[in-house]
């Protein structure tokens, strides 16, 4: 019998219906550039929703444009496209029912922490915009990768991995899982349903 006594939260796909925002997001910041470039750039980031934006406008220039980037350049569209979301994502209506129920009613019960791709500084004001920031005992993001982010929380809190499990809906929230030795539940991605090790609801 599995005993959980932490759960690590994913973000964009399983607390906030915001896939689709963050899409229109990328394709508003590199308006401008040939439109099959940026196909492929969102292809990526739907294959890869856990990792940052750092990651995905690093891979956007130097993988599909085969041309180099600053830093400078990578901060600047990082910039404006957290303002997008700061200005969209603030809206309780996007709010995944299940998962926030679940929270809702059991957040005494677990260590809860948000792990995700999402700009940290950016995460938070989300969160508290939404009212949802006093469920969790941690809200994290990027630019840590959430490798690093699982691996710290557990080292800093002494949370046992063997009482822990990860909720999330991308390849990149399963490796997380993986890599650092706790459960993983697949949520909302059909191909990830066959990985659960454990089911919360």
């Amino acid at each position: 019998m599995i005993n959980i006594e932490t759960i690590f939260w994913d973000f964009d796909g399983v607390i906030l219906d915001s896939n689709s925002i963050r899409d229109a997001g990328f394709r508003d910041v590199l308006m401008g550039f040939p439109q099959e470039q940026i196909d492929e750039l969102l292809a990526f980031h739907q294959e890869n929703g856990g990792l940052s934006r750092y990651v995905k406008f690093r891979y956007f220039f130097e993988e599909i444009r085969k041309e180099r980037v600053s830093k400078k350049q990578i901060f600047s569209l990082s910039e404006n496209f957290s303002k997008i979301m700061l200005n969209n994502l603030i809206n309780k209506d996007l709010l995944i029912k299940e998962s926030l129920d679940f929270i809702k009613s059991n957040y005494r019960n677990f260590n809860m922490h948000i792990v995700s791709g999402s700009d940290e500084k950016e995460l938070r004001k989300i969160c508290k915009g939404l009212e949802i920031q006093k469920y969790f005992n941690t809200i994290n993001g990027s630019p840590t990768d959430k490798n690093t982010l699982v691996a710290n929380i557990l080292s800093s809190f002494s949370h046992e991995k063997d009482k822990s499990l990860l909720v999330g809906d991308s390849k990149n929230d399963l490796e997380a899982a993986r890599v650092n030795g706790v459960f993983f539940m697949g949520f909302g991605n059909q191909n990830l349903l066959e990985k659960t090790d454990y089911k919360l609801f």
